[in-house]
């Protein structure tokens, strides 16, 4: 079963698009990890799959099939925003108490439990509660509806380094104790690189990559090699960055298609070239630099890439 399917999905803004022709299949039970620079449609996408925008153009549908924005969709996903959705002159209680009656479902017993096991006291305000806390709070009122999928608009962008490990630490509990599915967005990929099962890429308003991260990694290398035959082999091969300085080429190549067709990555090197592994920030980066871009002046990572496209 999908958690997310979209056919050619869309948004505009009076004349602007600020996302077109996306098309996904988001299997179940996966921590989905959405990223792209600012301005890409990351929570345009998202507001979307949470019902809480409607497209322009094509469709989008959640857990299994059903209309995203539907009452049964509704129930199924809790959304946590970039800014820990709380209002901060009420104490954690008077959130649980809210959260409680603006929903059809909801385990008070889990709230209270989590709360006191992370020590946040459910009398303060939840304005004077540390950023970590707030974000665990916020996460602590989505887990407790028992939703099936899990939408999470930047959740680590103001938090500190243990805050975020202890976050993410409590969403892969969810994931692995509730069969909880997730969506995530964050420019953090480095941090996530571990955890990510599936990729989704946009850049521009438009969808760069997607797909399981496992087989994207496999799908991609760095071949090196001199830079006389780069245009030879690039020829050949579907190269998605191409970097030369001096007599030396580097090309980050696909080596197989969506379906998988094509030939293994190790078998493509033809001889005088080697080939390696990337990360999944290599490819990232490589996806969302216009073609033909590895100057020396280009990002060298996700944030800065954020900062260039600001």
């Amino acid at each position: 079963m999908n958690v997310i399917d979209t056919c050619d999905l869309g948004k505009r803004y009076s004349k602007a698009w600020a996302l077109r022709d996306c098309s996904l299949a988001v299997p179940e039970g996966q921590l989905a990890t959405l990223v792209g620079p600012n301005g890409a449609g990351k929570s345009t996408l998202m507001n979307m799959v949470a019902g809480l925008s409607l497209p322009t153009a094509g469709t989008v549908t959640v857990l299994g099939g059903t209309a995203a924005g539907s009452p049964a969709a509704l129930d199924g996903i809790a959304f946590m925003a970039q800014d820990a959705p709380l209002y901060k002159g009420l104490s954690a209680a008077d959130m649980m108490h809210l959260t409680r009656n603006l929903n059809r479902s909801f385990d008070d017993a889990y709230a209270r439990q989590r709360l006191d096991g992370l020590g946040i006291p459910l009398k303060k305000k939840s304005g004077k509660l540390s950023g970590g806390q707030q974000a665990q709070l916020a996460l602590t009122l989505a887990l407790a509806r028992h939703p099936r999928m899990l939408i999470l608009d930047e959740p680590l962008a103001a938090l500190d380094p243990l805050a975020r490990q202890d976050f993410m630490a409590t969403v892969m509990t969810s994931m692995a104790d509730d069969g909880v599915s997730v969506l995530l967005s964050s420019h953090a990929i480095a941090e996530l690189e571990r955890m990510a099962d599936y990729l989704i890429v946009l850049g521009g308003g438009g969808l760069r990559l997607a797909g399981e991260t496992d087989e994207l990694l496999a799908q991609h290398r760095v071949l090196t090699g001199p830079a006389g035959q780069a245009d030879l082999l690039a020829a050949r091969l579907s190269v998605i960055q191409d970097k030369r300085a001096g007599a030396q080429a580097h090309l980050l190549v696909r080596t197989s298609d969506e379906a998988g067709n094509g030939q293994p990555a190790d078998q493509v090197v033809p001889p005088g070239w080697e080939a390696h592994p990337v990360s999944l920030e290599e490819v990232i980066l490589a996806y969302l630099r216009p073609a033909g871009g590895g100057t020396a002046t280009a990002p060298r990572s996700l944030a800065e890439l954020t900062e260039v496209t600001r």
